[in-house]
């Protein structure tokens, strides 16, 4: 894939995770230079306290000729972690043009580290098309945002 393409699938990316936070009610903070973490996110939760979540998004473009696969998502460098950290996949079909198929939002603790950095793999891949794994349909769209201001989230006890 061209340089080219793959900035602008990724800044496409990056501003839809925005805007579908932002629609959910979260403030989006986006930095003066992109070291790091794409943009933060700011909440007042139910208890009343300041929720805070630095958010990294790493879309998934599979090309026409990507293979099953039983686990399937990010896998490679982050440039920035933190306990608090969202990890926002948002899972695109193949040879399609358009908004991803769902968004899965992360935690810290369900990022591991891989030889080539880190890897979190939520999803399966058949025929063209990503899909949640079944113990990881919770972090999925509305459900993964909701779970967000939970105390417990950035520790997987939601």
């Amino acid at each position: 894939m061209p340089e080219s393409k793959h900035v602008t699938q990724d800044y496409f990316a990056e501003l839809h995770v925005a805007g579908l936070l932002a629609n959910a009610g979260w403030n989006v903070y986006f930095p003066h230079r992109d070291k790091g973490m794409d943009f933060i996110i700011s909440k007042t939760g139910p208890d009343g306290r300041e929720i805070i979540r630095p958010v990294q998004v790493k879309g998934k473009y599979p090309t026409s000729d990507k293979s099953n696969k039983t686990v399937y998502g990010y896998v490679g460098k982050l440039n920035q972690i933190h306990p608090e950290m969202v990890l926002a996949i948002p899972f695109f079909a193949a040879a399609e043009i358009g908004s991803p198929l769902f968004v899965a939002y992360m935690p810290f603790s369900r990022i591991k580290k891989h030889s080539r950095g880190y890897r979190c793999e939520p999803a399966t891949f058949t025929n063209g098309k990503p899909g949640p794994r079944r113990d990881y349909k919770k972090y999925y769209d509305a459900n993964g945002m909701a779970i967000l201001e939970r105390p417990g989230w950035a520790a997987g006890s939601e």
